[in-house]
């Protein structure tokens, strides 16, 4: 009963793995392509945590 108001944390990775990507692509079209890298690597290491949720 109390689990139906839980977050779901797969959720929240997924939204703000979105989010990072698109940052990523707008810093790459404005020519910030250090800023580009960087979000990604974010974005990578959040894709690898909800893969990791999504083998347990």
């Amino acid at each position: 009963m109390f689990g139906l108001f839980k977050s779901d944390p797969k959720k929240k990775l997924e939204k703000e793995y979105k989010l990072k990507l698109e940052k990523a692509v707008d810093a790459q079209r404005n020519g910030k392509i250090d800023v580009y890298a960087k979000l990604s690597k974010e974005a990578d290491d959040i894709l690898k945590e909800i893969e990791k949720l999504e083998k347990e």
